[in-house]
């Protein structure tokens, strides 16, 4: 596998478990120092079984938690914002508790460590790439997901944000945003036909994504291969929103 990342440090925070896991495992693949940040303690010990990588537990929920992990990490040139959580509630039952957990995951955890990390990268001089995984439900509207959608859609506005004000800096600043991603969860929660189908219809390449085909995504958009590309809110959805 070609080193395209050698000498350089990737935090990938949600690491312990599908997207965040693919990501680390491949960027390590691809000679990046893997920094793994995950809550579950046992997701990190699995992983640096199987890639050498330091690693990091905290719970992204407290703000506090996610400043100090991002600050233990060091010297950071590359930065995956994954971590994100969901709790499926309509929108006449959706809880303030509900609304407040996703957003300081999904959206207000992100700035907090990026913040971090690109003040690390601006004081170096050396720019970097920050990639954040936002979804598909940024832009569509999700039965049932009213607090996961508009944190979503806050998490690309906040990717416009970066990459306006971090450019300048050779930060460059990109969102990645899957459609249905067959983790274990999703093939519990897409395993009935009858909740699949409708959604697999409006998706052109009748099939949905596997971790891997984000993270390949994830590893092009931080590397020098795109290297003018910047502020893009970048679809991996088979064509869903097209149709």
């Amino acid at each position: 596998m070609e080193q395209i990342f050698k000498g350089q440090r990737a935090l990938v925070t949600g690491a312990g478990k599908d997207i965040g896991r693919a990501t680390a495992k491949l960027l390590a693949t691809y000679g990046a120092d893997v920094v793994a940040l995950s809550r579950t303690k046992a997701d990190l010990v699995s992983l640096s079984e199987e890639i050498d990588c330091k690693t990091i537990q905290a719970d992204l929920s407290d703000a506090d938690q996610a400043r100090d992990a991002a600050l233990s990490t060091g010297k950071v040139d590359l930065l995956v914002n994954n971590a994100g959580i969901s709790i499926l509630q309509p929108f006449l039952d959706t809880s303030i508790e509900t609304f407040d957990k996703i957003m300081a995951v999904n959206a207000r955890a992100v700035l907090i460590v990026s913040q971090i990390v690109a003040k690390g990268m601006i004081s170096r001089g050396s720019g970097g790439a920050i990639v954040n995984v936002s979804s598909q439900s940024s832009m569509r509207a999700v039965q049932d997901h009213t607090a996961y959608c508009t944190s979503k859609g806050a998490l690309d506005q906040l990717t416009r944000m970066m990459a306006l004000e971090l450019g300048p800096h050779q930060i460059r600043v990109n969102s990645v945003n899957p459609t249905v991603t067959l983790t274990p969860m999703g093939e519990m929660a897409w395993s009935d036909p009858e909740k699949s189908g409708p959604m697999l219809d409006r998706i052109p390449l009748q099939r949905f994504a596997k971790p891997i085909n984000i993270a390949e995504v994830i590893a092009f958009l931080l590397s020098e291969r795109a290297h003018m590309v910047h502020g893009v809110i970048l679809p991996i959805d088979g064509g869903f929103l097209i149709s």
